[in-house]
């Protein structure tokens, strides 16, 4: 027992005492056992530290009891982690090696051995008690702010003792043959009455402090004799009747009568301030009695708590006998029994701190990478409860906003009410393919395109024609020399190596001719639209929509509060779907930081209980959804009631009916703009893609030119050494006239004079390779007309038009400048080809 010097006495309780135990070898075999070595390692910090906790408790407290209550807190959340990763029983497979000892608190002989973790949590508990009332004692109470914080420290005390009693006390004595009875369920549920009226105690001497009215110190002070009360009924039951010193029994017996007393003196100065002398007079009494029975229990009491007792008697007396002289010479009233009398009124003004969240061991960090199944499954099984409540309420959030759009578009808002205004709008994909065209350039930028399509349609002609006048000049050349030196100029005519070349520009005239038809008709469509394309160019788009005229009269002048009222409910709406965008990303804030695995870890309870608690969080965020769907609802059902007071004051029908002619008007213009658009298109790659082949066969006439030009020097040389009589064996032996791409012959050439002049070939003649076929893969003819568009990569170019394989000239074929395969012109990559050969009609424009 403890005191204080300079106040009435108040009680204060020792800690329990142990043994040394060792908690880091036996857990530590434990998970490398039931883990791995590798988990044993990871944990290895967290066990030093369980370990180092476990020897400060053991020691001698801490000369600061507030370093000790830190020191408690600790020690009793690491245990909590232990218990639910480390099964400590007698078992084989459990931790067996671990006992736990301690002593009794109020009997030191007293002592108890259990191979469990629950004696040794309810130990912890007992001290943090213990050391709270040690704390509350330490302070000084002859001040307000003493007072104050030690009521505070009493509370703490009560709320430990509660939560022992509530938590550990019945597991500890549960099944076990070795427990204390100071970690019993009626002792912590005694020590948690006496702090609580200690704590009262502390209250009521503050209220006596700041000059309370009498009646309120009456009820201040009954209630902590009630407290006292009920501190010694668990006092003389057992088992606590024969475990406690008789002062303890003494110090709560006087207390409880004392403030009994207390209580009965103040109610009787609130009873005679108000004339009511006879119950005074009863009250009085009932207190000097109480006083007077509890003072034959005294013996060995300390003097400071006689001495209050008797300051308190020769109170009450000095009032009783006032009290009864004036009801005998003045009001006469008749004096109750005390029997008769109601119980005194009472006032609590403190009880158990509630310690859950000061032991809460969730967000401790100690042993985490340990997750016993039974909490993973238990995890998993929650996680599943939450998405299943975020997935429905998700779905009416998202069903609800539907639910707006579908009714609005119905009544065509909010378009119509902006349309007051004048702020027009299209709709959506309306708009975005407006901006695409005016991105293209619109109708305005068509003129320029024709343009580059006769500029490219100019190139291509004039290419063309250059490369058709090299083939007429060698031609020319070839006659005049064949016309000069007659049948001594063997080589084969110009028009029978050149008819490919010669057709392939044929059917290139061909396609220009017809490509610059389909030019005249795409220049015609743009004269003949421009009146409905030019819509397009409209900048904003919005200003051709037509606007929504205000009534021309109006008898009431209302059509302005229709509109203000409409805009209003509108914007109502408008938040409600702004509060859905709220709820929603609340829900998933809530989902992502509800992580309850650390309470899991030490929750021992029914899961399901835990669970249904923790998925309460989410219950006022479903209120709001269900009052957000049921308020929109309502909303509504106003705004379609006042949309049609609005249509039929704005004669909304004639303007929707002119809005979509308008739409209409501008879908025609935009469909309009992209067949020319695409048309144009097609007219540049087909004169690209023709440029290149005219450019390719250039080059093969230029080659197959500089060749001919070539061979007509050599001939000429031969043919006038023939004619000198020069070196004519020579020539005979290695054949007539070689060329620079023929290896020389083994035979003799006929005769001159025995030659067919104007059937050449059978001579073996001077430039002729060997007869050679088509490259693999080329199954069109060499110069056919160009299509207009690339192939596809991968590939292989199909024919246009359909004809039978002609064979090119041989000769000059073999030369590195010849590709069949690269020099073609690339085919569409649609089904339809637009380029038609010239025996058909139509070209790259389409009706």
């Amino acid at each position: 027992m403890a005191s204080s010097a300079l106040s009435n006495l108040m009680l204060a309780i020792h800690e329990k005492k142990t043994n040394s135990v060792d908690l880091y070898r036996p857990l530590r075999n434990y998970v490398t056992f039931t883990y791995s070595e590798r988990e044993a390692q990871l944990i290895d910090d967290d066990l030093e530290t369980l370990k180092q906790l476990r020897s400060d408790v053991e020691r001698v407290p801490d000369p600061s009891p507030s370093a000790r209550r830190d020191l408690l807190i600790s020690y009793y959340k690491a245990l909590c982690l232990v218990e639910t990763r480390f099964p400590i029983s007698p078992e084989q497979h459990h931790v067996n090696a671990v006992s736990f000892l301690w002593y009794d608190a109020f009997k030191p002989k007293h002592k108890a051995t259990q191979q469990n973790i629950n004696l040794e949590k309810s130990a912890v508990l007992f001290n943090l008690g213990a050391t709270y009332s040690q704390i509350g004692l330490g302070h000084d109470r002859t001040t307000v702010e003493g007072r104050r914080q030690a009521s505070h420290a009493f509370i703490a005390a009560a709320g430990a003792f509660a939560y022992l009693r509530d938590n550990e006390s019945t597991k500890a004595s549960i099944g076990q043959s070795s427990t204390t009875v100071d970690v019993s369920v009626e002792c912590v549920g005694m020590l948690e009455r006496l702090m609580l009226a200690q704590a009262q105690e502390c209250v009521f001497e503050n209220t006596i402090a700041k000059g309370s009215t009498p009646g309120v110190c009456a009820k201040i002070s009954r209630q902590v004799g009630i407290y006292y009360e009920e501190a010694l009924a668990a006092l003389s039951a057992p088992p606590l009747k024969d475990h406690f010193e008789k002062g303890w029994i003494c110090h709560v017996q006087l207390k409880a009568a004392l403030f009994y007393s207390e209580a009965c003196y103040r109610y009787g100065i609130e009873l005679h301030e108000k004339e009511e002398i006879a119950e005074e007079i009863a009250r009085l009494r009932s207190g000097s009695s109480r006083l007077a029975e509890a003072k034959k229990y005294s013996r060995g009491a300390p003097a400071q708590l006689i001495e209050a007792m008797n300051k308190l008697e020769a109170s009450i007396n000095c009032n009783l006998d006032r009290a009864v002289k004036e009801n005998d010479r003045v009001y006469l009233m008749r004096v109750p029994s005390p029997a008769s009398l109601s119980p005194l009124p009472t006032f609590s003004m403190v009880k158990p701190m509630n310690m859950t969240e000061i032991l809460d061991a969730s967000k401790e960090k100690m042993f985490s990478i340990l997750v016993p199944d039974s909490s993973a499954k238990a995890l998993s099984r929650y996680t599943e409860m939450v998405d299943d409540v975020i997935r429905t309420q998700a779905e009416r959030l998202q069903q609800a906003s539907e639910l707006t759009r579908v009714r609005l578009k119905e009544m065509d808002l909010p378009d119509s009410i902006l349309a007051v205004d004048g702020h027009l709008t299209l709709p959506v994909d309306l708009k975005e393919d407006v901006e695409a065209v005016q991105i293209s350039g619109g109708p305005a930028g068509l003129e320029a395109e024709l343009q580059q399509l006769r500029d490219l349609k100019r190139v291509n002609q004039e290419l063309l024609v250059h490369t058709e006048e090299l083939l007429q000049k060698e031609a020319s050349e070839d006659a005049q020399f064949r016309s000069q030196f007659g049948t001594r100029w063997t080589r084969p005519q110009s028009s029978t190596l050149t008819k490919n070349l010669q057709d392939r520009l044929n059917r290139f005239a061909a396609n220009l001719k017809q490509a610059g038809e389909s030019d005249v008709k795409i220049e015609r469509s743009v004269r003949d639209n421009s009146a409905l394309m030019s819509i397009l160019d409209r900048r904003p788009i919005e200003s051709a929509v037509p606007t929504l005229a205000r009534p021309i009269m109006s008898l009431d002048a209302t059509e302005d509060a229709i509109v203000g009222t409409l805009k209003q409910s509108l914007r109502q709406l408008e938040n409600l779907g702004a509060q859905r965008a709220g709820l929603e990303d609340m829900l998933k804030e809530m989902k992502r930081k509800d992580d309850i695995l650390p309470k899991l870890m030490t929750f021992r309870g029914s899961y399901e209980d835990m669970f249904r608690k923790e998925i309460s969080k989410y219950d006022h965020i479903c209120e709001d959804i269900s009052q957000n769907i049921e308020v929109q609802e309502q909303l509504l059902m106003q705004i379609q009631a006042q949309n049609e007071e609005f249509s039929t004051l704005f004669n909304l029908e004639d303007y929707k009916a002119s809005r979509e002619k308008c739409y209409k008007q501008i879908q025609a213009a935009i469909s309009k703009y992209r067949e020319i658009k695409e048309n144009v298109n097609e007219g540049l790659k087909f004169y690209v893609t023709l440029q290149d082949a005219i450019t390719n066969v250039k080059q093969q006439c230029s080659d197959f030119v500089m060749t001919r030009s070539i061979q007509c020097r050599e001939m000429i040389e031969d043919v006038q050494r023939q004619m000198s009589g020069l070196s004519f064996q020579d020539h005979r032996s290695s054949g007539p006239y070689p060329s620079v791409h023929q290896p020389t012959a083994s035979s003799s050439p006929p005769p001159p004079e025995t030659q067919n002049p104007s059937h050449p070939h059978p001579q073996a003649p001077y430039y002729r390779p060997p007869e050679q076929l088509p490259r693999p893969g080329y199954s069109i003819p060499p110069y056919g007309p160009p299509p207009p568009y690339h192939t596809p990569h991968g590939q292989a170019p199909q024919p246009y038009p359909p004809q039978a394989p002609q064979q090119p000239y041989q000769s000059w074929q073999q030369g590195s400048y010849y590709d069949p395969h690269g020099q073609q012109p690339r085919p569409p990559y649609t089904s339809q080809n637009p380029y038609p050969p010239p025996q058909q009609g139509g070209g790259y424009y389409r009706q």
